[in-house]
């Protein structure tokens, strides 16, 4: 055999092999689920928290957000960040989607690309069980309120005259901080207080006054990315038709939506 057909034979064998490897490198990638990297501040019960036997992400927008994933035939993948740092880690791509009883204000709608609402909400006060002199919105004037850090709680709480609001990672946190005395009040969203209420069956606690602000929550994704907001929406869509978005309204909430 020459050595111009054994250089040719090599050569070919060369172009077989990174055929082959291309071929299984692409049925490698093609074999690999999709993920939707969602992310939460699992804190907020009954809408995401942390199941303190298994420690799997639970709630509401969990159970939303895996039901919209299996719609859209993609892997969801949870991320427990603070709520402060979940829009900065959409904007960088650390996460996909952000699932966390996230009202939707214009401010936050300057930054993100939000789904249709899928939850109305509105803010509410606990106070201590003996507590008589705070009754409204009103009363919290001079008051000191516990809140968590980046909420709408925590940006209405500040427009309070003379308010001493201060500001905790989480919600369970501010109530540790009313239970203790180091704060005469808590707002919160109305849900997330009725089930602190009821889960803890506390006896110092209870809801006083009105629901104010009535706000919506949405999922949301980064502010460029309409197909994946498309998508969700989509999906959505077609939870509410099945009737799988009532079931997990009624997991959660024991009724059905309003």
């Amino acid at each position: 055999m020459s050595k111009k057909s054994i250089a040719l034979l090599v050569l070919a064998f060369f172009v077989l092999t990174m055929g082959l490897a291309g071929c299984s490198k692409q049925q490698s990638t093609s074999g690999q689920a999709k993920v939707l990297k969602v992310g939460t501040e699992a804190t907020f019960p009954p809408f995401e928290f942390q199941d303190e036997k298994t420690k799997a992400y639970t709630g509401f927008d969990i159970d939303l957000a895996n039901a919209i994933g299996k719609q859209m035939g993609v892997q969801v993948e949870i991320q427990n960040i603070g709520f402060d740092g979940l829009i900065p880690a959409l904007q960088t791509g650390a996460v996909d989607m952000i699932a966390s009883a996230m009202s939707i204000t214009d401010e936050r709608a300057q930054k993100v690309n939000f789904s249709q609402p899928y939850y109305k909400s509105g803010l509410s006060i606990v106070v201590k069980k003996d507590n008589t002199t705070i009754n409204s919105f009103k009363d919290l004037e001079g008051k000191r309120i516990a809140v968590q850090i980046g909420t709408t709680s925590a940006k209405e709480a500040a427009k309070i005259k003379n308010a001493q609001v201060r500001e905790y990672n989480s919600n369970s946190e501010a109530y540790m901080e009313l239970v203790n005395g180091g704060a005469d009040a808590v707002v919160n969203d109305l849900p997330v207080n009725q089930y602190y209420l009821t889960q803890t069956a506390s006896k110092d606690a209870k809801l006083v006054g009105e629901v104010a602000n009535a706000e919506d929550y949405g999922l949301a994704v980064a502010k460029n990315n309409k197909e994946l907001v498309d998508k969700v929406n989509k999906a959505m869509d077609e939870l509410k038709k099945s009737g799988e978005y009532e079931k997990i309204y009624q997991k959660w909430f024991g009724k059905k939506q309003g």
